[in-house]
């Protein structure tokens, strides 16, 4: 079975067959557990809500940086009080988005925010899911400061370079790998999916975008995850059971064992 590290069954793209998807057609594909990503605070109590009608769904609640207008501490209060929640598994996504943002004023409240969920991440001992996008060193930076004190997580929609990834592995992290390592255009992913250790690596969709090929472009669901483990296979020298049985170890260690004692 595929392990689903990073979905959002809760976009209104699902409407029409999520009560389908989720039931039966995703296990019937040969996908075990899945987490439901919150980004929004809308989305994170859709995740649990998610999580809470389906025995193999499981959440992540965070404020994505593109939303951090809607967090305050009321915000980082519910955040707290249901991660307590058994099928919460994870604080996310959280961290960086500068591509929209060129202000150094709104890119400083970005780390602001980004640095009070990892502080919530610490305090309710759950693993983190980052975002980053255009905003490697100072992610990198960030993570290293908590790693320090035990937070470990997956660091989503790898989009930098093989060296950097191998500083996350080097504290323990992982790397969440999706379509883009089919793409044309994905030769970064590519070379870092070839450099780090396979125990590194998780797959993910982040459905409903970034489908695979040869999907690119459709609505992506946890189902076109067997092309990312083709692809993986391929690059590691590795059949696609075994990529499919150690990203699932993976996935379990971060979401489950890797909680600090």
């Amino acid at each position: 079975m595929i392990f689903e590290t990073h979905a959002h069954y809760d976009d209104e793209k699902f409407d029409e067959d999520r009560v389908e998807l989720l039931s039966h057609l995703l296990r019937e594909n040969n996908i075990g557990n899945i987490v439901n990503v919150g980004a929004t605070f809308r989305g994170c109590k859709d995740s649990i809500k998610l999580a809470e009608e389906y025995d193999n769904v499981y959440a992540a609640i965070g404020i994505h940086p593109e939303e951090i207008d809607e967090i305050n501490e009321d915000v980082i209060n519910w955040l707290r009080e249901n991660s307590s929640n058994p099928k919460v598994v994870a604080i996310g996504e959280i961290g960086l988005d500068y591509y929209w943002v060129k202000e150094s004023e709104q890119r400083a409240k970005q780390r602001l925010w980004f640095d009070r969920q990892m502080d919530l991440a610490l305090e309710v001992n759950l693993p983190v899911i980052i975002h980053s996008r255009d905003a490697a060193e100072d992610t990198l930076n960030t993570i290293i400061r908590y790693n320090t004190q035990g937070l470990k997580g997956i660091v989503h929609c790898y989009s930098y370079s093989k060296e950097i990834a191998m500083e996350y592995v080097k504290m323990g992290w992982y790397i969440g790998v999706g379509g883009v390592v089919t793409f044309k255009n994905g030769r970064k992913l590519v070379e870092t999916v070839e450099a780090i250790p396979i125990e590194n690596i998780v797959l993910e969709t982040d459905c409903p975008y970034m489908a695979p090929v040869p999907h690119r472009g459709e609505r992506n669901s946890s189902i076109y995850l067997s092309h990312v483990a083709e692809k993986i296979a391929e690059l590691k020298g590795l059949t696609v059971k075994e990529v499919e049985d150690i990203t699932y170890e993976n996935a379990l260690r971060v979401y489950t064992k890797s909680k600090r004692k």
